[in-house]
């Protein structure tokens, strides 16, 4: 008769904390679902806990909460077209408006995918896929992000060719744009048209304001194949399969060569 394999060789059972379990199976985001067990919300296999970290199986332990059992849901895809003045957070230590004023309540379950600071408005994403998410965030992808930027000065040549270019700041290294051109412009004031490959945290503001430019307005209007579009300000709706399609098939082709 066989014996069995080592322990050290048999495959490892995944086991996930039991927040984190839940907002997998978007259920609510990580915090709250959090917040949830803590209060003694929350049981697995018919007792309750009281540790986020529990470790459980989704394939094979069952979870309910308040005693109603929680199920695989369906995947969610959602862009929102971001006003200025919302954080992007589940919800604000200091009390500030927090995007998901703009959601209607089931889009709590759903997590950002990626972020745009206070001050700045246009596409932002929501999923409660945290590997989709997660691919869309990883640097290895590439996808191209666009930007509509005012800046309270009036563009030429020399400014253009300098973001190109880039600048080396202290704390950041070198900073610069994928591409940069001018949409149109005024006796004071212009709007350039930025992409990024790559987005550290505030990166075009903190490049510009190497060069002494304020931003006025930061609009996102593009990420990969994904276009803002029409969509009213404050407003959100779902990805459509053709956009999941076209995004997939970015992620596949991976970065354009230069």
């Amino acid at each position: 008769m066989a014996l069995p394999p080592p322990r050290s060789l048999r495959r490892a059972t995944p086991r996930t904390g039991v927040a984190r379990a839940l907002s997998k199976l978007g259920v609510a985001s990580r915090t709250v679902a959090a917040e949830w067990v803590s209060a003694g919300r929350v049981s697995v296999n018919g007792r309750t806990v009281r540790d986020p970290e529990a470790p459980v199986v989704l394939a094979r332990d069952r979870l309910a909460v308040d005693g109603a059992t929680v199920g695989a849901v369906l995947r969610r895809y959602l862009m929102l077209n971001k006003p200025r003045g919302l954080v992007t957070t589940t919800r604000d230590e200091r009390g500030r408006d927090t995007v998901y004023r703009c959601l209607a309540p089931e889009g709590l379950a759903l997590s950002p995918v990626g972020r745009l600071d206070k001050a700045s408005e246009g596409l932002l994403l929501f999923s409660n896929d945290s590997a989709w998410a997660q691919r869309l965030l990883d640097p290895a992808s590439h996808l191209a992000k666009v930007y509509h930027v005012q800046i309270n000065r009036v563009a030429d040549g020399a400014l253009l060719k300098t973001l190109a270019a880039g600048v080396l700041l202290e704390d950041q290294g070198h900073l610069q744009v994928s591409a940069v051109r001018q949409l149109r412009g005024g006796q004071r004031h212009s709007w350039l048209e930025i992409v990024l490959h790559e987005g550290r945290n505030r990166h075009i503001r903190r490049l510009l304001e190497a060069l002494d430019i304020r931003v006025l307005r930061l609009v996102r209007v593009a990420i990969g194949p994904l276009r803002l579009g029409e969509l009213a300000k404050g407003r959100s709706r779902d990805l459509t399969a053709a956009e999941l399609k076209a995004v997939a098939a970015a992620l596949a082709a991976g970065p354009v060569p230069d």
